[in-house]
């Protein structure tokens, strides 16, 4: 099993009380049905579910100081530091009053990795891994795109490349410690659900 946490800090570090924190990673290429599984985990399981993505855009739209430097880099192509994207998934933690988190799309490289763990102090309990053909990938975001310029298929394809380059080593470094749950996500969504469900077994359930 991964490693809990006990967490006795305070908001400029990370989490009051001595709750055990729970995080899973929850990583798969551009297509793989990640959020639609991370959907069902969260009405399931009660976990709360954070996109760096999102996270990082609401910022932006909130007109911050924060917000507009993130911005500011994203214009000039550069990539926005680990800190800082680790800084808005703990205030997002914090707020949330849970102490069970499903992470999407983080980290995305080695760098993350190793920030997140330095900073939080926490180790993911394990990486959900959606595994799926890249072919498949790309049928399924062109044809629920359609229309759409910004996933034509050459920029598919270089979501996907960043992804094996970037995020596919953070899953082997996983990997190789015995943290890794991989799911076969070409499988219909109910049938890749039932295999979710095995491996969130040990975590009780929120609903009946």
């Amino acid at each position: 099993m991964g490693t809990m946490v006990d967490s006795t800090k305070d908001v400029n570090g990370s989490f009051p009380g001595d709750n055990k924190i729970i995080v899973v990673f929850v990583l798969g290429g551009p297509g793989s049905g990640k959020g639609t599984q991370c959907t069902r985990i969260v009405e399931n399981f009660g976990f709360t579910h954070l996109s760096a993505g999102d996270l990082l855009r609401a910022e932006i739209k909130s007109g911050s100081e924060n917000g507009t430097m993130i911005s500011n880099m994203i214009k000039e192509g550069k990539i926005v530091p680990s800190e800082v994207t680790i800084n808005l998934l703990q205030k997002a933690m914090l707020e949330s009053g849970n102490d069970k988190f499903l992470i999407d799309g983080f980290p995305r490289n080695e760098e993350n990795r190793a920030a997140f763990e330095n900073v939080t102090k926490i180790e993911p309990e394990f990486v959900l891994f959606f595994d799926c053909p890249e072919e498949e990938m790309e049928q399924r975001l062109l044809s629920r795109n359609q229309g759409r310029d910004d996933d034509n298929i050459e920029t598919i394809r270089k979501r996907f490349r960043v992804f094996v380059e970037s995020s596919l080593p953070v899953v082997e470094y996983y990997d190789m410690k015995g943290k890794v749950r991989k799911v076969d996500a070409l499988k219909p969504i109910d049938e890749v659900f039932e295999s979710v469900k095995a491996i969130f077994a040990p975590f009780h359930t929120k609903v009946e």
